[in-house]
């Protein structure tokens, strides 16, 4: 067996873009300074070079790169490193360097009760709720994708091609339709079982689909099935803790019986009680975003840019996604029009740099811009994301003008994107598809143009300081 003298986890909420390049970061930082090292990924597919029992207990040290769950209770005994999947990509060095010194915190067993409160040490209480979060949303984008994308198909026959009454009906067209619609409606559920699943493990996926049901049936929407999450996954901990007393020979009952039926009665009555205020608020967070729309297109895109921009594939960025999907489920198609604009120009921006100030980029930066092409064409933003690490205080602001004005023209074209991702890949089913485009060009040369000249400037005074 190779013995690994580190061995870290990487995943990312969407696990497309940020997981993998967090895997070769952390691998290129150890091959410099010729470590040993094998980093699982929880990509959307699934875990890729998992990490075996052995190889975890022969270990020196873990370092965990991830913005959702990836089982870290195997790590106990081990000194672990837990940081955002972004620092990863950026600290790799760093992160190499400290587990070699012996930072980090050492996992404690968790015994028969999982708790948090060894993750909350290590990684603070703001992550450990964001990470939660997205175990839940990277689970959910499957189902919304597969549902968008289908519904969106269904239209070329059509927008009422779904409906017998209309003249545009088509049965395949109505068939796609209801496929995808059922794709859909599992968002919410998936949403909050997954969330709870991150809190609870597995006693709390049962409770959290439930409450997830239960939060859609409300009317609460995406934000009933976050606060079903999070509170299935606390029910669920608190039950682990007062039924910890009984009888070891019970564990199979409590794992059947007592978690579900307790779990799911006290969520379901909790739930019932905050369904009408909260569907009361869902409904005016959605009118408050989409009212933008009609009041002030400046206002949304910039908002939206920026947001898209600003950490590209991080938090904030998928505060927007997820808000633009949530408001897709529900039939508005014009907001995601602008986030897709959005987290399309970023790679776009990048490519562009190069494409028209080449001699001032080196080898690699020109190769990666020229295939952020491709990745900004199929909504993959993570691609810009080596750019602005290297100069973020003047990189990122030129990212987020060129996501803004992308949007703000969206905004005012009224395009319209029925589907939640794809790129330039669902333009059959865009309305107003040859405006989008043009808006996300003119966006993304804009952007180009700053950047590259941004980087004649650095590149200037790099000659100017080696020549003084």
């Amino acid at each position: 067996m190779t013995k690994f003298q580190i061995i870290a986890a990487t995943g990312c909420p969407t696990g497309i873009a940020h997981t993998y390049m967090a895997q070769e970061a952390l691998e290129q930082a150890a091959k410099k300074r010729g470590i040993s090292i094998k980093v699982e990924t929880h990509g959307q597919i699934g875990i890729e070079n998992a990490l075996t029992a052995e190889e975890i207990e022969a270990a020196d040290a873990v370092i965990i790169a991830a913005d959702k769950d990836v089982q870290a209770e195997r790590f106990v005994g081990k000194k672990i490193i837990d940081v955002p999947v972004a620092s990863g990509i950026r600290n790799a060095d760093q992160l190499i360097a400290d587990a070699l010194d012996g930072a980090g915190k050492i996992k404690q067993s968790k015994q028969s009760v999982p708790t948090d409160k060894e993750e909350v040490a290590v990684s603070g209480i703001g992550h450990t709720i964001y990470k939660n979060l997205m175990n839940g949303v990277s689970h959910m984008l499957p189902f919304v994708v597969s549902g968008g994308v289908l519904i969106a198909i269904s239209f070329l026959w059509g927008i009422y091609s779904a409906d017998p009454t209309n003249a545009q009906y088509n049965e395949f067209a109505a068939r796609l339709n209801g496929i995808g619609g059922f794709a859909m409606s599992m968002m919410v559920p998936i949403l909050s079982a997954f969330i709870a699943e991150s809190i609870a493990k597995r006693p709390g996926l049962v409770v959290g689909f439930v409450g997830g049901l239960i939060a859609a049936d409300g009317g609460t929407g995406f934000l009933g099935g976050i606060v079903s999450g999070f509170l299935v996954g606390y029910v669920v901990l608190g039950l682990m803790k007062a039924l910890v007393l009984l009888p070891k020979s019970l564990d199979g009952l409590k794992a059947i019986f007592l978690y579900p039926v307790l779990g799911v009665l006290i969520t379901g009555l909790i739930m019932d009680f905050v369904s009408g205020p909260m569907a009361t608020i869902n409904e005016a967070m959605m009118s408050f975003l989409a009212g933008f729309e009609n009041s002030s297109p400046f206002v949304l895109g910039i908002i939206v840019g920026c947001m898209c921009a600003f950490d590209m594939g991080g938090p904030i960025n998928k505060a927007a996604y997820v808000t633009g999907t949530a408001l897709l489920a529900q039939g508005n198609t014009s907001f995601m029009a602008g986030v897709s604009a959005a987290c399309i120009a970023p790679p776009l921006i990048t490519g562009f740099a190069v494409l028209f100030f080449g001699k001032y980029f080196d080898a690699n930066e020109k190769n990666a811009g020229l295939v952020n092409f491709i990745l900004g064409s199929t909504h993959i933003t993570e691609g810009a994301i080596p750019f602005a690490a290297k100069d973020p205080l003047r990189v990122l602001p030129i990212m987020m003008f060129g996501s803004s004005i992308a949007a703000v023209l969206t905004y005012l074209f009224k395009v319209q994107v029925p589907a939640p991702h794809g790129g330039f890949l669902v333009l059959p089913v865009v309305t107003h598809g040859l405006l989008w485009v043009s808006a996300i060009l003119a966006g993304s040369i804009a952007g180009g143009l700053l950047l590259g000249l941004v980087q004649k400037r650095k590149v200037a005074k790099r000659r100017m300081d080696v020549k003084a």
